[in-house]
């Protein structure tokens, strides 16, 4: 299976000895196949055996490694720890669809080497992706992307990379993009902050936004909090002089964490807390907290050199 290609396989059975997902109750397919994708046998269709590429679940949909195009890669020795926890969750019909037909056009995998067009030095050509020059804004973690959708709906003269670590967040914003029409956004699957290394040039982003990242409320997982010195100062770097971080939370102590590290970077200018800018639209996960008692708090830094 090529890297762009996602293929979505179903399982349909009834009676004894199946589960309701269309899986045998043993783990095997009626063909052979076994849940975690290997034959009975040890061995794939094609001869290849155990050492060879495996096939794997995600969610519904299988898909082949090592170069398939929703997977996230393996974790090199003294790689920068990620800020997300890869999730499997079931995807609909509608969803399985839109990757099928719309990944391949408007998304991309951050860790596979020819799934974005690049420019001579290596790094993205967004002029190539998008097919005009225009401003280009970053979204980390867009989530389900109904925000990513609003934003990029009033904003048609810039172009959005959004980068979402989860295979629902992407599918789901696939479906939204058809359905609104849009042609201004690309939906990058993988760890944005990977993206950003290697891929992005220095100075090319007119803004950079994490709204309502992961908090990671226990002390030891702080590490991994997106929002910390040496990653703002990586996203800082990726701005243009006087382009815009804009980062929210609704978890105080994050907030505070936030508030103290963009006004530490010497290169960026952040005056405090703000007020939700009318640009940016209440999200459900932010409605949720709002409801429960949590305030949110939007802190936007812009690159002084």
């Amino acid at each position: 299976m090529r890297s762009h290609e996602v293929a979505a396989m179903f399982v349909v059975g009834g009676g004894p000895g199946w589960r309701p997902d269309g899986w045998r109750r043993d783990g095997w397919r009626p063909d052979g196949w076994r849940r975690d994708g290997w034959r009975r046998d040890g061995s794939r269709p094609d001869g290849t055996g155990r050492g060879a590429t495996r096939v794997r679940s995600v969610g519904w949909l299988l898909v082949s490694q090592p170069s398939d195009a929703l997977r996230h890669a393996a974790a090199r020795p003294h790689a920068p720890l990620r800020t997300f926890h890869p999730r499997r969750i079931a995807l609909g019909k509608d969803r399985q669809d839109a990757l099928r037909r719309l990944f391949p056009e408007l998304g991309f995998s951050v860790h596979d080497e020819p799934a974005f067009p690049r420019r001579a030095d290596g790094k993205l050509d967004a002029e190539a992706m998008f097919g005009r020059h225009a401003p280009l804004v970053l979204e980390i973690g867009p989530g389900m992307g109904e925000t990513t959708v609003a934003m990029a709906a009033a904003d048609l003269a810039r172009d959005v990379l959004a980068v979402e670590a989860h295979v629902p967040g992407v599918a789901n914003l696939l479906v939204l993009l058809q359905d609104a029409g849009l042609t201004n956004v690309r939906v990058g699957h993988g760890d944005a902050l990977d993206l950003v290394r290697d891929a992005i040039a220095p100075g090319s982003l007119d803004e950079v936004r994490a709204y309502f990242p992961d908090p990671w409320p226990k002390t030891r997982h702080h590490k991994r909090r997106l929002v910390q010195p040496a990653h703002v100062a990586l996203l800082r770097s990726r701005l243009r002089v006087g382009g815009t971080l804009h980062v929210a939370t609704d978890w105080a102590e994050y907030a505070d964490q936030m508030l103290e590290v963009l006004t530490a970077d010497p290169d960026l200018d952040c005056a405090g807390f703000s007020a939700r800018p009318p640009h940016r639209p209440v999200t459900k996960f932010e409605a949720r907290g709002a409801a429960l008692g949590h305030a949110s708090h939007d802190l936007l830094a812009t690159r002084l050199r």
